[in-house]
């Protein structure tokens, strides 16, 4: 299976330094986008509503303390399959060429991370899970309304 360290691997390989927020913006809507297109979760590690938008708890443990990166070693691009490399190569098309801040506010615009941090006050730290469910619900309306 691949993990969401692959995903990073990918994401890196392809858009090169970014920052670690930027980053976990770009494996959430990796998630969420074949949750849609490919009918599967991408990888199975959990996105929670931290403050921030989503965050994986995963990744972050391994770059706490830093701004950006430009590799992740953890990971192994070639884990993804035909499929899951055109919905990250599609995510990237889409969303790559955006600020970090921008795909914050994005992201608190959207249900999902929303729903998950219903009753939690603004800027409150939480780790409410970011449900798959939610996700594909929610994008998958986007993508029926073009």
């Amino acid at each position: 299976p691949v993990s969401v360290h692959d995903v990073a691997a990918y994401i890196l390989a392809q858009c090169g330094n970014i920052s670690t927020m930027k980053l976990h913006k770009l494996v959430y809507y990796c998630q969420a986008w074949s949750l849609v297109w490919d009918e599967r979760p991408l990888f199975a590690e959990r996105i929670e509503a931290w403050a921030s938008g989503p965050v994986v708890p995963a990744l972050f443990k391994h770059h706490k303390g830093t701004y950006a990166v430009s590799t992740w070693s953890l990971g192994d691009p070639r884990n993804l399959d035909s499929d899951a490399r055109d919905t990250v190569d599609a995510v990237i098309r889409a969303y790559g060429k955006k600020k970090a801040q921008w795909l914050v506010d994005l992201t608190h615009k959207e249900r999902p991370w929303r729903e998950a941090r219903a009753g939690v006050p603004d800027g409150d730290p939480s780790n409410n899970t970011v449900s798959l469910d939610a996700m594909l619900e929610y994008y998958s309306g986007l993508h029926a309304n073009g």
